[in-house]
């Protein structure tokens, strides 16, 4: 906030370090940097003008109230893309190489090798492995791009199959062809916003289409899976197993049975956290407001009709 107050000295910036008490202020304000508002606050917020999102997703924001109004709402996809993207080469690597298990066999005091080698599926080779793109936003190119770049094959689904393929990706698929890519892939990453059209968008009927020793791996949002279907695929191995960075509900709650299963490997919506996340998100931040108080096209707008 100081380097905003120094850089926009024209701007008076007030910063709440939770949501209480910001009813008043969101009433006068202009622009509002935040992860979330209500629909009464958006009604209550006449001079309100733009509303940015320090997230990649704003299904949050998706109410009648905001998608009907003329305000301009922008988020980060391009902030966090390169950064899970990275997150998302990890943990194939390692599934691939199975470290989890290396872990916990670690923990326990014990050599493991053979437990390692014994147990399916076996540690494999990256290069020549297939990656399935869920979605080939922000996050979906970049890891396209990382994913070639180890000699791996990347095919893709999109909700426009005809624009040109991004870099790196050998097949695009349209969504009604989905199971195509499920059948294909070795490893299916899901990279899509939330809309409804994509919520439960992996349920049993189409985990059944994966590859018996294929992992899931979902950096998008929760809602993508349908939890309880993902579940029952996992302890009846009807999957190689998955590799989850965000949930249904967060924090997962403790008696979830998705902590105790041994083909699952649980990071706590950490793909995007780096040291430099705020400096990124200053960059984009700064460059906005100096587009909009010139009156100038802005970065990373979102389309509020589909959502993303």
């Amino acid at each position: 906030m100081e380097r905003l107050r120094g850089d926009f000295p024209q701007l008076e910036i007030v910063h709440f370090s939770n949501y209480e008490g910001i009813e008043e202020q969101v009433r006068e304000a202009e622009i509002v940097i935040a992860w979330s508002l209500r629909p009464e606050q958006i009604k209550q917020a006449k001079k309100l003008r733009w509303i940015h999102s320090p997230a990649a997703a704003v299904h949050q924001l998706m109410f009648p109230e905001l998608i009907h109004s003329d305000l301009i709402l922008t988020n980060a996809r391009e902030v966090h893309g390169p950064v899970v993207a990275e997150h998302v080469i990890a943990l194939i690597f390692a599934l691939a190489k199975r470290l989890p298990q290396a872990a916990r066999l670690q923990e326990q005091r014990k050599w493991g090798q053979r437990i390692m080698w014994e147990s399916l599926p076996r540690p494999r080779e990256v290069s020549e492995a297939t990656v399935g793109l869920v979605g080939v936003g922000s996050i979906g190119r970049e890891a396209a791009k990382r994913a070639t770049a180890i000699g791996m094959q990347v095919v893709a689904v999109r909700e426009n199959p005809g624009k040109p393929k991004p870099e790196g990706v050998e097949t695009v698929y349209s969504v009604a062809e989905i199971e195509q890519l499920l059948s294909r892939s070795d490893y299916v990453v899901l990279a899509v916003p939330t809309t409804p059209q994509t919520r439960g968008l992996m349920n049993a009927d189409r985990l059944c289409k994966m590859k018996a020793d294929a992992y899931l791996i979902n950096v998008g949002r929760g809602p993508l899976v349908n939890e309880p279907d993902l579940i029952h695929a996992l302890q009846q191995k009807q999957i190689g197993g998955a590799a989850l960075d965000v949930f249904e509900h967060e924090p997962l709650p403790a008696d979830s049975p998705l902590w105790g299963l041994e083909n699952v490997f649980i990071t706590p919506h950490t793909a995007s956290l780096t040291e430099k996340l705020w400096e990124r998100h200053y960059a984009q931040i700064s460059e906005n407001l100096r587009r909009y108080l010139a009156h100038q096209p802005m970065l990373e707008v979102v389309d509020k009709e589909k959502g993303y």
